[in-house]
C-alpha cells in the first residue's frame, strides 16, 4: 500500500496502464478528465518521499501473524545507477522477490516477508522514488522499474527467481519478466496495473508546431504543476489517508496507525513533490506500446493471479481475462480489495506457498 491500495474509488473510471490503483491518495473526480486523455486514470496518488516512520508506531499483527520488524533506518542497500535503494532480505532457499505497488514500500509486504522466508529466501525492494529508497529527481517513465529490477536480479539475487507485485509492482514484474526470461522461472500478480491494447491505440506522431512549442507546451506545464501541487498536498493528509484506506480494505482492522503513518511520512522528503509531479507527468506520456497483451504475448513463464475481487478498480474480470489470454496462468480469487497480500496476508501467504512448491526450481531448493 503505500500501497497501491488507499485511492478513493472511483469506480466509472477506466483502469490504464500505470493507473495507480493502490495508491493512498485520491483525486477529486473532476481532475480526472485532465489525465485521463493520455491513459492515465488518475484515482489516487500516494506521495512519493522518505520513509522516515517513528520507531514508536505499535498495533497487534493481523490474524496472530508475525510481523517483520520495523527500522526506521531501513535494512540493506544497494547503489544503482549512482542512486540509493533499500531493500529488504530475509530468509534462505529459492529467491522470491516481492515488488510493492505506486506509493508503497518494501514494508508494505510486512505480514509476507517472515511467512515466505520460512522457505524461500525473500527479497523486498523499494522501487525508486519510493519508500526508502532515494527520491531521484529524474524523468519517470514505463521502464524505469523494469530496469532497476532486472539489475537487481543480476547483481543482487544473482540466480533465478520468482517475480511478486501488487497493482504497479505488478507490471513492473510482467515486463521484468518478458525482458529477463531467462532469470524470471515464475510470475505472481497482486491486483496488477496495466491495460490490454484497444483498436485505436495506435500513436500518431507528428511535428510539434512553434505555437505548440513554444506557447501551449509551457502553458500546459504551468497548469499540470499548479493541479499536481495541489493533488500532492491534499494527498498527505492523515483523514484524508484513513478515510481512503478504509474505503478500499474490506477488513479495516489492519488500516492502522503503522500503515497510515508509512504513507504520509514519505511526503517530508525535500524532493517528494517534484518525483510526484515528475511521476504523473511521466506516466501521463507514457507510450501505450507497454501494454499487458504485448507483454503477456513474450511471456513464457508460469503465472500466478491472487485477484482481490472486491477491488474498486480492478475487480475480477481482468483477472479472467489475462487468463484467458495467457493459458499458462492460474487464478486464486480472494475476498479482499485491492491490496490482498496485506488485508488477507494469511490467504495470500497459503496460496502463494501452495503455487511456489509446483514449480520445480523452486521445489527442488525448498529448506526444511
Amino acid at each position: 500500500m503505500s500501497s497501491s491500495c488507499a485511492n478513493a474509488p472511483h469506480r466509472a473510471a477506466r483502469t490504464d496502464l500505470f493507473n495507480p490503483v493502490g495508491s493512498f491518495f485520491i483525486a477529486p473526480v473532476g481532475i480526472n478528465h485532465l489525465i485521463n486523455r493520455r491513459g492515465f486514470a488518475l484515482k489516487g496518488i500516494v506521495a512519493a518521499g522518505a520513509s522516515v516512520m517513528p520507531s514508536s508506531l505499535v498495533s497487534e499483527p493481523a490474524q496472530g501473524l508475525e510481523r517483520l520488524p520495523f527500522k526506521s533506518e531501513g535494512y540493506n542497500f544497494w547503489t544503482w545507477r549512482g542512486h540509493k535503494i533499500h531493500y529488504v532480505e530475509e530468509g534462505e532457499g529459492f529467491p522470491i522477490v516481492l515488488i510493492h505497488g505506486f506509493g508503497a514500500s518494501a514494508f508494505h509486504w510486512r505480514y509476507n516477508i517472515p511467512e515466505l522466508a520460512k522457505k524461500y529466501k525473500v527479497y523486498a525492494v523499494d522501487l525508486l522514488g519510493f519508500g526508502w529508497s532515494e527520491k531521484a529527481i529524474i524523468d519517470y517513465d514505463a521502464l524505469v522499474w523494469r530496469d532497476q529490477v532486472s539489475d537487481f536480479l543480476k547483481e543482487v539475487v544473482k540466480e533465478p527467481a520468482v517475480l511478486v507485485g501488487n497493482s504497479l509492482g505488478g507490471f513492473t514484474a510482467l515486463v521484468t519478466a518478458e525482458a529477463l526470461q531467462d532469470q524470471v522461472i515464475g510470475v505472481a500478480l497482486l491486483n496488477s496495473a496495466g491495460q490490454f491494447a484497444k483498436g485505436n491505440d495506435e500513436i500518431v506522431e507528428s511535428e510539434e508546431s512553434s505555437l505548440q512549442k513554444f506557447i501551449l507546451k509551457p502553458l500546459k506545464e504551468i497548469f499540470q504543476r499548479v493541479v499536481l501541487g495541489f493533488l500532492f498536498w491534499q494527498a498527505k493528509q492523515p483523514a484524508r489517508v484513513e478515510s481512503v484506506l478504509r474505503s478500499v480494505y474490506k477488513n479495516t482492522s489492519n488500516v492502522d496507525d503503522y500503515l497510515v503513518e508509512s504513507i504520509i511520512r514519505p511526503a517530508a522528503d525535500p524532493n517528494a513533490g517534484e518525483v510526484y509531479y515528475r511521476l504523473m507527468t511521466g506516466f501521463m506520456m507514457s507510450p501505450r506500446k507497454y501494454t499487458l497483451d504485448r507483454v503477456l504475448s513474450k511471456l513464457s513463464c508460469p503465472l500466478l493471479l491472487l485477484w482481490g475481487d472486491l477491488d474498486p478498480w480492478v475487480g475480477p474480470a481482468k483477472a479472467n481475462q489475462i487468463k484467458g489470454f495467457y493459458p499458462y496462468t492460474s487464478v486464486v480469487n480472494l475476498q479482499a480489495g485491492h491490496c490482498p497480500h496485506d488485508e488477507v496476508p494469511e490467504l495470500v501467504n497459503k496460496a502463494l506457498m501452495e503455487w511456489l512448491s509446483t514449480l520445480p526450481s523452486t521445489s527442488s531448493l525448498q529448506t526444511v
